[in-house]
Parts: C-alpha cells; sequence; structure tokens
C-alpha cells in the first residue's frame, strides 16, 4: 500500500447521473473519479487496465463550500437531420451548474488485487518519486477537464485531521464506482463516515462483469 496522497483542488463539479439542464454536484469525489485522476496522472489511457485496484478516500476540513453559478451548456440532439453540426447559435443556452471549492481529498491505494505488469501504486511512486519518468499530456484534472487540481503530494499531519468515506449499505451517501462507458449505466456504492480507517474503506474498482446497480439518493455529510 502506497503512502497516504494529499490532493488539493481549489474548484471542481461532480455532476449526479439524474442531472439534466440543472447540473447538480455530488458532494464528495466519487471513486471513479478518483481512478480517474489517478490513471491520468500516471499516463495510462485505458480505463480498464488497473481494475482490481482498491481505493481509500477521505476529506479533510468541513464540507467544501457549493456555489451555483451561470454557464453555457450545449445540448446535442442526436439524429440523422444534425448529423454531427451543432451551431452554438441552436444548441447552447445558459444553465446553472453547482461547484465545489475548497476541495481537499486524501487517497490511499492497494494494487494487491490489480492484475496490471506495472501496478498502479507502484506507477503513482514512480510520478512522486521521478516525475520525468511519467509520459503524459494536458492538465491534471479532478473532474470535468476544467478543474484542474493545485497538485498532488504525500499527506501531512499538519495539512489536518481526515475524514474517511466507509463503506455502509444504509449510509447516507451515494457515489458512483465505476461508469460503463458504453451504456452510461454506473456502479454505486453508499458510505458512511469513519473518523479512524478501516477495512471498510477500501473500494474496489470493479471488473466489466460486476452487477449494475442504480441509485440516485441525495447525501449530506455527518461528523
Amino acid at each position: 500500500m502506497t503512502e497516504t496522497l494529499y490532493l488539493d483542488c481549489p474548484c471542481t463539479s461532480f455532476p449526479r447521473s439524474f442531472a439534466r439542464d440543472y447540473k447538480e454536484t455530488y458532494r464528495y469525489p466519487p471513486p471513479s473519479t478518483i481512478y480517474g485522476c489517478l490513471l491520468s496522472w500516471v499516463g495510462e489511457e485505458d480505463i480498464a487496465a488497473h481494475v482490481g485496484t482498491k481505493i481509500a478516500i477521505g476529506i479533510i476540513g468541513d464540507d467544501p463550500p457549493i456555489s451555483r453559478i451561470v454557464r453555457k451548456q450545449r445540448h446535442h440532439k442526436f439524429s440523422k437531420t444534425h448529423m454531427g453540426t451543432y451551431p452554438s447559435s441552436k444548441f447552447s443556452k445558459p444553465n446553472h451548474q453547482e461547484l465545489l471549492t475548497d476541495l481537499q481529498v486524501v487517497i490511499r491505494l492497494d494494487s494487491s488485487e490489480d492484475n496490471a505488469t506495472v501496478k498502479l501504486e507502484e506507477r503513482v511512486a514512480i510520478a512522486l518519486s521521478t516525475p520525468e519518468q511519467i509520459s503524459r499530456f494536458g492538465g491534471l484534472s479532478l473532474g470535468e477537464s476544467w478543474a484542474l487540481i493545485n497538485g498532488i503530494r504525500l499527506y501531512r499531519e499538519t495539512d489536518g485531521a481526515i475524514c474517511w468515506l466507509a463503506k455502509n449499505n444504509r449510509g447516507l451517501i451515494s457515489l458512483p464506482v465505476w461508469i460503463d462507458r458504453k451504456t452510461g449505466q454506473g456502479t454505486f456504492q453508499r458510505f458512511d463516515w469513519s473518523d479512524e480507517f478501516n477495512d471498510n474503506c477500501w473500494v474496489q474498482v470493479p471488473r466489466q462483469d460486476s452487477k449494475v446497480t442504480k441509485t440516485t439518493s441525495r447525501s449530506h455529510k455527518k461528523r
């Protein structure tokens, strides 16, 4: 298991699966998003390269505040008539979107069940110690491409106390663990909060034959 990582993101959004015109955000980073961020960090383009990896996610400080903004969003109408042509004048309009600010996340990895030749936690260790060995492109984001992070480093006790997401089938927090890009369906997991790290904090990136469930529950953080 790698050291605990600290990730600082000044502004981001994790649109809920049921969000339409009004882009509501999950209050906390979904495991699927954290996994994607780590893949981007180490320069991996194959999303299935490290399935089986276990991820633990914690939050430092209070709940990140939610802001609401108005932004222009595209609305594609897929049909034979449009044939992939979507002029901004017809298919873009202003809509509300929720944003999270001052998000401080901590991450742990366990790649014992990662079948890749070079496991994800090993690639993360290389990115930390000798980043010049990593071949990647673009900025490093958490969520959408515009949500650039300030950086990733090892966690320090001075960063603050950690509150860990822990699996709990009766928990009020529901987050996507995996999104099937072909069907758009997601594998979800319910969570609660734990002040101490334990085995329930581990979430495994599922293999493609895993059962898919749906949920649209709203969540609130409790301490």
